[in-house]
C-alpha cells in the first residue's frame, strides 16, 4: 500500500514539473510582465552638424532644431525623441549639434552628451568634411577615422555607455544629380558657394569635372566605410547600414533657400529611415 502511495505522489510531482516546463514564454511573461519588456532611454542627445540642427528646415538661413530628425519637437517630422516619448514620457532631449561642424568636433559634442548623462546618442556628421570649397580641402580618410574614434572613445569612457546610432553621410552626388537641371538650385549653389568640391560647374560634362565629382563621392563612400568599421568595434554602437546614403531623396525634400539642407519633408525622411535602422525599429 505504501509503495502504491509513493508511486502516486511521484506521478503527481512529475506531472507538475512537466506542466511548468510546457508553460512556454507567453505564460512566463504573464507571470513576470517585465521579462521581455523593452527598456527605453530617459535622455537623448543628438550630435552632428547643420542637418541635425534643422538648418533652413523652416526659414531663411537659420537653425530650426524643433524640426531636427533626431531631437526635434515638431510633430510633422516625428523625430526619434518624439517616437521615444510615446514609450517614456520622462525622456529629455539635448541637441548638441552645431551648424558647420566637421568630424573633428565630435569629441567635444560627445563630452556634452556625457555631461548630460544621455542614454541614447545619435550621430550624423561628415558631410562638411567632403563639402568644401575645393576638392583638396576635404578631410583625409585617416584623419576622419581617427576623429570619429576619438568621439566614440569619449562616449565609451563612461561606466554605462549610451546606445549610439551612427547615421551614414548622405550621397552628395545625388544632390548634384537631382539639382543640376534646376536653375534655382544652380543659382543658389553658386551664389552661396555651397559644397563646391561637388557642386562647382554643375552643368559641365568636361572629363575633369566628371572625374572630380566621382572622387568626391568616393570620399563620402570611404567616410561611411570608416563609420561602419569603427562603430563595429563598440558593443553599444549601431551603424545604419547605409540607409541615409542609399535613400533616393528628391529636390522637393530640400530647402528652397539653398537646395542643400533637408526641409521639413527631408527631415521627416531622415527620422523615418534612421529609426528603421536603429535600436527600436518596430516601436
Amino acid at each position: 500500500m505504501r509503495r502504491q502511495q509513493l508511486a502516486a505522489v511521484i506521478s503527481i510531482l512529475l506531472a507538475a514539473v512537466l506542466a511548468v516546463g510546457s508553460a512556454g514564454p507567453a505564460q512566463a511573461a504573464r507571470k513576470n510582465p517585465s521579462a521581455n519588456a523593452t527598456t527605453y532611454p530617459t535622455s537623448i542627445a543628438s550630435l552632428g552638424d547643420s542637418i541635425t540642427r534643422g538648418f533652413n528646415a523652416n526659414g531663411w538661413y537659420s537653425d530650426w532644431p524643433a524640426r531636427s530628425w533626431s531631437t526635434g519637437t515638431d510633430t510633422t517630422v516625428n523625430s526619434h525623441y518624439l517616437r521615444l516619448r510615446k514609450y517614456n514620457s520622462r525622456i529629455t532631449a539635448y541637441n548638441d549639434a552645431r551648424t558647420g561642424a566637421k568630424m573633428t568636433a565630435l569629441a567635444g559634442q560627445a563630452s556634452s552628451a556625457v555631461s548630460q548623462k544621455a542614454q541614447y546618442v545619435t550621430i550624423l556628421l561628415g558631410a562638411n568634411d567632403a563639402c568644401t570649397e575645393t576638392e583638396g580641402q576635404m578631410t583625409s580618410v585617416a584623419s576622419f577615422s581617427a576623429q570619429f574614434k576619438a568621439g566614440m572613445d569619449t562616449l565609451a569612457a563612461q561606466a554605462s555607455p549610451p546606445k549610439v546610432l551612427v547615421a551614414s553621410i548622405p550621397d552628395i552626388y545625388r544632390l548634384y544629380d537631382v539639382g543640376r537641371t534646376s536653375a534655382s538650385a544652380r543659382s543658389a549653389w553658386s551664389a552661396y558657394g555651397i559644397c563646391q568640391s561637388m557642386l562647382a560647374n554643375p552643368q559641365s560634362t568636361d572629363q575633369a569635372d566628371v572625374d572630380r565629382r566621382a572622387r568626391v563621392r568616393q570620399r563620402v563612400v570611404d567616410y561611411n566605410t570608416q563609420l561602419a568599421n569603427v562603430c563595429a568595434t563598440y558593443t553599444f554602437c549601431k551603424y545604419d547600414g547605409g540607409a541615409v546614403f542609399g535613400y533616393p531623396f528628391t529636390l522637393s525634400q530640400l530647402s528652397q533657400w539653398d537646395y542643400f539642407h533637408p526641409n521639413s519633408a527631408g527631415q521627416t525622411v531622415l527620422a523615418t529611415q534612421t529609426w528603421k535602422a536603429g535600436f527600436w525599429p518596430t516601436s
